[in-house]
C-alpha cells in the first residue's frame, strides 16, 4: 500500500475512531477480516505466547447477543431501566462489523502478566490500523459489558477478560478531528546530572 515514507506519514495521522452508531454498510468482508487479523498477529509478543483471541459477532447474531447483554444487565442490575437497556440493545445491533477482543492471560510462564496485557492492548490496536489500512472506519470501546462476568462468559472463560468490543464499518459522514496533547505534554529528553 505505501510506495513511499511519505505515504505512510500521511496514513498514520488520518487514523479516526469512528462513533459505532455512526457507521453503516460496507463493513470488511469476512477475507478482509481475516487479513486484518493476521496482521495484528504481528503484534510484539514476549514469550510467544499469543494472550489474546478475537470473536467475530455476525449481524445474525446481533439479536442473540442483545438478548444476553439485557439478561446480565438485569442479574447485576435488577431495577435497570428503560433507558438503560435500550442502551445494550442499540450497542448490539450498531455498525456492520463486530469483533470482540479478548485478553487471553498465560499463567505457565515467567513473563508477567503486565507484559502480556500490553501486547492485547498493542493488538487491538494493530486490528484498528489494518480496518483503517482497508479504508474502513473503527471504535473500539468498553463499558459495563467489558467488565462483566457473564458477558465474558458469552466468548470466553475467566482468566479471560474482555480487551473491547471493536466495531467496524463505513463512516457515514466525514470524522472529525479531536484535540490531542500538547507533544511536549507527554514527550521530554531524560535529563542527567554532569558527572565530577
Amino acid at each position: 500500500m505505501f510506495n513511499d515514507l511519505s505515504s505512510l506519514n500521511s496514513y498514520l495521522p488520518s487514523r479516526r475512531s469512528g462513533r459505532p452508531r455512526n457507521m453503516i454498510a460496507p463493513g470488511p468482508s469476512d477475507e478482509q477480516i481475516e487479513d486484518i487479523i493476521t496482521i495484528a498477529l504481528r503484534t510484539p509478543d514476549h514469550g510467544k505466547l499469543a494472550p489474546w483471541r478475537v470473536i467475530q459477532v455476525d449481524k445474525d447474531q446481533r439479536g442473540q447477543l442483545a438478548a444476553e447483554l439485557t439478561k446480565a444487565y438485569q442479574t447485576e442490575k435488577p431495577d435497570a431501566g428503560r433507558l438503560e437497556l435500550e442502551a445494550l440493545e442499540t450497542m448490539a445491533h450498531q455498525a456492520p462489523t463486530l469483533l470482540v477482543v479478548l485478553f487471553s492471560p498465560v499463567t505457565s510462564t515467567k513473563i508477567p502478566v503486565w507484559e502480556q496485557e500490553l501486547s492485547c492492548g498493542a493488538f487491538c490496536m494493530n486490528i484498528i490500523h489494518a480496518i483503517h489500512a482497508e479504508d474502513f472506519v473503527s471504535g473500539w470501546i468498553t463499558g459495563w459489558p467489558a467488565y462483566n462476568d457473564d458477558v465474558r462468559d458469552l466468548f470466553g472463560q475467566a482468566p479471560d477478560r474482555v480487551a473491547g468490543f471493536i466495531f467496524a464499518g463505513t463512516a457515514d459522514g466525514e470524522l472529525t478531528e479531536r484535540p490531542r496533547p500538547e507533544l511536549a505534554r507527554v514527550f521530554s529528553k531524560w535529563k542527567t546530572e554532569p558527572h565530577g
